[in-house]
């Protein structure tokens, strides 16, 4: 459905709040960082943007860490791992994975995967080994020592949402995955 534009809008309550994170960002309200003017949201879209506040208790630091089973979290902290070490684990549960691969999985450049390896393998919870079949590569896995602890917390952490997808037809499992996607995209652009 297209959107008015903003002129249309002129006025709209929306448009007019100063939002706490343009704030943070040192963007002043009404101004996207790239200098153009945010998207009004339509009427059909504030039912969607209403819902993403009631996700924030979800990923709320002590929920997060309260889920996280010994030994993992005593690493994390030890180690000052952040959420971004994080997001590596799950992508390692199916097995070994390349730090290209995991860049592009995590969406961030070769660097910054690196990086994030590099971290999560002075602390032990993942390895690095040589590619028997292309030395040149390394292949990263889970730590033995660190596997089950892992599984529990991601298991307990992903369980709502996958009795949510278990409800939906093949078909909405598929668009909100692709949203979820493109919304990645968006926050990480």
């Amino acid at each position: 459905m297209p959107h008015a534009p903003r002129s249309e809008n002129a006025g709209h309550p929306i448009e007019q709040a100063d939002t706490q994170a343009d704030m943070q960002a040192g963007t002043p309200a009404g101004v996207r960082p790239d200098g153009g003017s945010p998207r009004v949201p339509a009427p059909a879209d504030v039912e969607v943007i209403g819902l993403i506040p009631l996700l924030a208790p979800y990923f709320r630091k002590g929920l997060v860490e309260g889920a996280m089973p010994e030994p993992l979290l005593g690493t994390m902290k030890a180690h000052r791992l952040t959420p971004r070490h994080g997001a590596v684990l799950p992508q390692l549960l199916a097995g070994e994975l390349t730090v290209g691969e995991l860049a592009r999985r995590l969406r961030v450049s070769l660097p910054t995967a690196s990086e994030l390896v590099g971290a999560l393998n002075r602390a032990g919870v993942v390895e690095r080994n040589e590619d028997p079949a292309n030395r040149r590569r390394v292949l990263v896995s889970l730590s033995a020592d660190y596997r089950p602890a892992i599984e529990r917390f991601i298991a307990t952490r992903s369980e709502p949402l996958l009795r949510a997808l278990d409800t939906l037809s093949p078909r909405d499992r598929e668009g909100f995955v692709a949203g979820l996607a493109a919304w990645t995209r968006e926050i990480l652009a």
